[in-house]
């Protein structure tokens, strides 16, 4: 989870807008794209019986200009606090409630759903989707195209969170010439900490060079073991895993974080609080759950690490967790997101879900009632893979916050993180 611009475009858009923030900071498919293992694209092909890396492809010579009008995950100012809450003050309630989705866009063009979503419905984040063959300056055409519908009318001039899921291996979205070819992870884990951190900061600033500024990568999942890797649908099936042991997951899964920070690109760690024990892949089955996890299980290590280092966004998997909060699933457990995220692992970024408009695990659920239960259990940003679903959960999520004072005092402090960790704190 969590994605592209410069700090010097930002601070030009948010001055026309008024806005006083000096901004920087970060799963099935949208409409017309194939399933995949996390929101942005399904594996390309069966996973390989060996975790040989894939070859890496350099760089095209020639990187586009970075679109404007997206915020950077680097330092902000020291007045970056009361800029956000300024600037929240100053947002209407459907631009708040918008700061609180992540849209999916075709990584090839963005359809007229999304750019519904983005302008009638104010959404403040977008996620590209799908696969794309078509290089750097193309993507950086089609992000653009995006951060554009920035105004304030739409977003209330604030820009936008530009995201995409560049793992490795089966989940790589963007390719083609100013992309390199990115192994899986269980291959990268092979180059040791210091080369996979300085190869994962070559393959963010890629991404930077295409606008955009959220990879919803890494996958900090621990897979129990080798043995059991090919039955574990979502994550070993695919080799997404680091290793199988919390420990070495933590190491090398940090370092691919630290390398996409290094590169100014914010990444998301998931899928907390973990998806390497399940069989089924919630994407196209229901009733995913966990049997064995705890609210104090050694597995939690690498997603704790990640918050003490700093990073700004973790991912909720769409699995239900028996020992853990047996009544709901995760996205909608107050007990994973209020009291395992914020009490106990102390995290004030952004918990983003999995996606909740595609994926088989949410069929019981309405579209309005996802996005009332999410932010209800204490979500801040929920990712959409139909723009087609936006319009009914928006406008429940409005509805609701004019009549209930309590709801609506989560969506103002969801906005405000969203627009603190878009300011850089």
């Amino acid at each position: 989870m969590r994605k592209i611009q410069t700090i010097a475009s930002l601070g030009t858009s948010i001055a026309a807008a008024g806005a006083l923030l000096a901004m920087a900071s970060g799963c099935s498919t949208g409409s017309g794209t194939t399933a995949d293992p996390t929101t942005e694209g399904t594996p390309s092909a069966s996973a390989p019986s060996s975790p040989s890396a894939t070859p890496q492809s350099s760089a095209a010579s020639a990187a586009p200009t970075p679109p404007a009008a997206s915020p950077s995950p680097s330092a902000a100012p020291a007045t970056s606090a009361p800029a956000a809450e300024q600037q929240l003050a100053g947002l209407s309630l459907e631009q708040k409630v918008g700061q609180l989705f992540m849209v999916a866009a075709k990584a090839t063009g963005a359809e007229p759903g999304t750019i519904q979503a983005l302008t009638k419905y104010h959404a403040g984040n977008v996620y590209l989707s799908g696969r794309s063959k078509a290089g750097s300056v193309a993507t950086a055409a089609v992000v653009s195209s995006l951060t554009d519908t920035v105004s304030s009318e739409t977003t209330g001039g604030v820009p936008l969170f530009v995201a995409t899921d560049q793992e490795g291996g089966y989940v790589q979205v963007l390719s083609g010439p100013g992309f390199s070819t990115i192994p899986t992870a269980l291959a990268q884990a092979g180059s040791g900490q210091a080369k996979l951190r300085a190869d994962a900061a070559t393959w963010g600033k890629e991404l930077r060079s295409a606008g955009v500024n959220v990879n919803l990568a890494p996958v900090l999942d621990t897979v129990t073991s080798p043995e059991f890797a090919p039955s574990n649908a979502p994550i070993g099936h695919f080799q997404r895993e680091y290793g199988y042991a919390p420990g070495t997951v933590s190491t090398l899964g940090n370092a691919f974080a630290d390398g996409m920070k290094d590169a100014g690109v914010a990444p998301v760690v998931k899928h907390f609080p973990g998806l390497g024990r399940v069989v089924p892949n919630t994407d196209v089955t229901s009733d995913v759950r966990d049997t064995v996890t705890t609210r104090e299980d050694p597995s939690l290590e690498p997603f704790h690490a990640a918050i003490k280092s700093g990073t700004e966004w973790v991912m909720v998997s769409n699995a239900l967790y028996d020992r853990i909060d047996p009544a709901n699933i995760a996205p909608f457990s107050p007990t994973v997101m209020d009291t395992m995220l914020r009490a106990d692992a102390g995290f004030k970024g952004i918990i983003l879900s999995d996606d909740l408009c595609s994926a088989a695990q949410l069929e019981a659920w309405s579209d309005a009632d996802r996005a009332l239960n999410f932010f209800g259990a204490g979500g801040t940003m929920l990712v959409c893979a139909d723009p087609a679903s936006i319009p009914a959960m928006h406008q429940a999520v409005v509805k609701k916050a004019q009549t209930d004072p309590s709801f609506s005092a989560k969506v103002d402090a969801a906005a405000l993180t969203v627009l603190r960790v878009k300011a850089g704190q």
